[in-house]
């Protein structure tokens, strides 16, 4: 299940596109099938072993473009400037302490005119998960700060991008991590086992009825905000 919206981007057959922080590639995925060469980026090595080899798999049976997938810090990415004409840093700068500096980076390696889209957690859904339990974001690699929508325009706008779009989405998961908090972060007992169940066959069936439900209370609750940016011409 996507977060970003790539209609959004209008991402097309040969652009070239970073994810930032790619974990097992959900979007990467999406966009070789879109014809993009996409470029997967994370610091986790062993996760970003099996994308690669995902990667391949999809390429040779989707006969579409193969990418590759690079180990790297998002604050001092491994490429020209200019590399890019999409970047997608989905649910990755609330990670990163330098959020600053990752995104002059993401501007940096982003062609003028070229979009991003950047998604964090929602303010008030993520609030009740940090009151509901410590251990969500106090643990080795988790989240370090809560955004509001206008912190994060103002810090992309000091970087150089320019925001023009913006949407909300995952409510359902909104509940399941509140549920998680209170009674069980590591999702084996019910009933968060059972709601865990629930969001697998919703991935895998995409019922219209389910996703036009979610659609609606995105508005409200959806988890995460995403915001579509544009790099500046010089």
């Amino acid at each position: 299940m996507l977060t970003v919206d790539l209609d959004r981007m209008r991402v097309a057959p040969g652009d070239r596109v970073l994810d930032l922080g790619a974990g097992t590639g959900r979007h990467s995925y999406e966009l070789q099938r879109r014809g993009a060469y996409v470029v997967a980026v994370d610091l986790d090595d062993v996760v970003l072993k099996d994308t690669a080899h995902m990667m391949v798999a999809v390429a040779i049976e989707e006969d579409v473009g193969r990418g590759a997938a690079v180990v790297a810090d998002a604050l001092t990415l491994p490429f020209a400037d200019g590399s890019f004409d999409h970047v997608i840093a989905s649910e990755v700068l609330e990670h990163i302490p330098n959020d600053e500096q990752a995104l002059r980076e993401i501007a940096r390696v982003t062609r003028p005119g070229g979009v991003i889209a950047a998604s964090v957690p929602r303010f008030w859904p993520e609030a009740v998960c940090w009151a509901l339990s410590k251990e969500y974001h106090s643990n080795d690699g988790g989240h370090v700060r809560i955004y509001r929508r206008s912190q994060l325009m103002e810090r992309a706008e000091d970087a150089g991008l320019k925001w023009f779009d913006t949407h909300h989405a995952h409510a359902l998961h909104s509940a399941f991590w509140w549920l998680r908090c209170a009674v069980d972060l590591d999702a084996k007992r019910p009933p968060v086992s059972w709601y865990h169940r629930f969001l697998v066959w919703d991935i895998e069936r995409a019922h219209p009825l389910v996703r036009a439900g979610e659609s609606l209370m995105n508005v409200a609750m959806g988890k995460s905000l995403v915001l579509y940016l544009r790099k500046q011409s010089v």
